[in-house]
């Protein structure tokens, strides 16, 4: 086995298992925020993985430019804007996956809410890679 062989065939298994795990953590929020507001509605379980993947796309690529446009509201609002930004993201998936629907701004808008604080939580106890850490109390 050369050196290409060794570099580019081998599988990088905890990249790939933490986007697995990034998947996943979204696709529970997003069913989590439509169960509790009322105006997010899910239509099947390939609609939930399918606007997850939508999501991640939007806020890996199209948040970052946006969140760079608005920062001085961003600033002006203390941050308070990014969960404006947030619920746009969830607005243009919604337009895009079928299966997957938001009422209006405002059902977004608490969704990316939701969201956030779940994805939050989780992130909490799991680290990137998908394994589990348990970081013990700093006693002094």
């Amino acid at each position: 086995m050369d050196d290409f062989d060794k570099f580019y065939l081998q599988p990088k298994g905890p990249k790939f298992k933490g986007f697995l795990y990034r998947w996943l953590v979204t696709a529970f929020a997003l069913a989590v925020s439509a169960w509790i507001v009322k105006g997010i509605e899910i239509h099947g379980v390939l609609s939930l993985f399918f606007a997850a993947m939508v999501v991640g796309v939007l806020n890996a690529f199209v948040r970052p430019v946006v969140l760079i446009l608005t920062l001085p509201l961003n600033i002006l609002t203390m941050g308070l804007f990014t969960f404006v930004i947030n619920g746009a993201m969830i607005m243009i998936a919604s337009k895009v996956v079928r299966g997957f629907s938001v009422a209006d701004f405002w059902s977004a808008l608490v969704g990316a809410v939701f969201i956030s604080i779940i994805s939050f939580l989780i992130n909490l106890f799991v680290a990137d890679d998908g394994s589990i850490e348990i970081i013990p109390p700093r006693w002094r």
